[in-house]
């Protein structure tokens, strides 16, 4: 099924990596944000046709109640986030992180569904003995917190409502060249393995769950290989781009093989995969832009992907023997499958030119 989706502060943290998700997943989104920060987070999502991003205010009742009501569900993430901005601007913290929440919950309907991340800073200093969960007491002890509070006990009156305590982990083990891995099974559980370096050049290696029944890995640590992608046609690149980076990897994407090399040259980057295009412009094919990129980096892996028949790839002469092809228009299970399979040297099936 699909929805229309309206994400305020959707050009944040949460948002810039939940949109693109959402667009992927085949939703109608809209983004309101007032880009406080000068954010591009989005930018690679400007082209999709069921996009629509606005610069606007939260607390304006104009522009918020036309959306609204487009609407089926709405995802408030716009917010003034941590103690210390909003130690920098009480009032703006009081406007935005509670009367605007309030406003939203005027003007949705009963059947509108409301998704709402709140904040672990809810449970205040917490007990180093216990874990939290939903049953926990709050003491919130910031503002922020404090806010954050008062309007989920507001929002929990509406009937379609759920909000998430989020606990900040993503950050901070990226932030330290850490490694989080993300098990889960409906109806059984979700499991978070967290692993911290020893030192800043060692990352101890990753074990697999010993529950049996949380071994599903659904989602890859951010920034753990580096995939270089070749196409020459933009919406295509930006989408490879935006689904490739959604499941932890970091991408770099050019139009052309000779940008690419370019581009890494200037770049101290050891790329796990090369993901290319095979027709690309006239004095270059996916097959001389491998023989290059594997000149420079012989350790990693090459890809191709294209729209052509196997004949018409033939007849121009080139042969892709042993290398891993995938056809266009591509299954996003089936193309993150043949990625992790590749760089976890697995054995994959792929449709190889014989």
């Amino acid at each position: 099924m699909t929805y229309n989706i309206l994400v305020t502060g959707g050009a944040g943290y949460i948002g810039s990596i939940l949109v693109p998700d959402l667009l992927i997943a085949g939703h109608k989104v809209t983004v309101l944000d007032n880009f406080m920060f000068k954010q591009t987070s989005l930018n690679h999502c400007c082209y999709h046709p069921n996009f629509t991003i606005i610069k606007g205010d939260i607390r304006q009742k104009d522009i918020m109640s036309p959306l609204i009501k487009s609407a089926d569900v709405v995802i408030p993430l716009a917010a003034l986030v941590g103690a210390p901005l909003c130690n920098l601007d009480p009032i703006g913290a009081t406007t935005i992180n509670h009367d605007a929440i309030e406003l939203m919950l005027k003007l949705v309907s009963k059947d509108q569904i409301v998704l709402m991340p709140t904040t672990n800073s809810a449970y205040g200093t917490g007990n180093k003995d216990n874990y939290c969960n939903e049953e926990s007491p709050l003491r919130p002890i910031s503002q922020y917190a404090i806010e954050k509070v008062e309007i989920e006990k507001e929002l929990m009156h509406h009937p379609n409502a759920i909000s998430f305590r989020l606990a900040t982990v993503f950050g901070i083990v990226a932030q330290n060249n850490g490694e989080i891995i993300v098990n889960s099974e409906e109806g059984v559980g979700t499991e978070f393995l967290i692993y911290w370096p020893i030192d800043k050049n060692t990352l101890p290696p990753i074990k697999k769950s010993s529950n049996k029944r949380l071994a599903r890995t659904v989602r890859k640590p951010f920034k753990s290989s580096v995939i270089c992608i070749v196409e020459d046609e933009e919406p295509v690149r930006n989408l490879m781009e935006s689904i490739i980076s959604s499941h932890g990897y970091q991408v770099i994407a050019k139009e052309s093989g000779r940008s690419l090399l370019h581009h890494l040259e200037h770049q101290s980057l050891q790329p796990a995969l090369l993901i290319s295009d095979v027709i690309l412009s006239e004095d270059e094919n996916g097959k001389e832009v491998s023989q290059q990129f594997s000149s420079r980096y012989p350790d990693s892996k090459v890809m191709f992907v294209s729209g052509y028949s196997n004949d018409l790839i033939s007849k121009r002469g080139i042969i892709l023997d042993g290398f891993s092809y995938l056809h266009k228009p591509f299954d996003i299970d089936k193309l993150i499958s043949m990625i992790d399979g590749l760089l976890n040297n697995d054995s994959i099936s792929s449709n190889k030119k014989k």
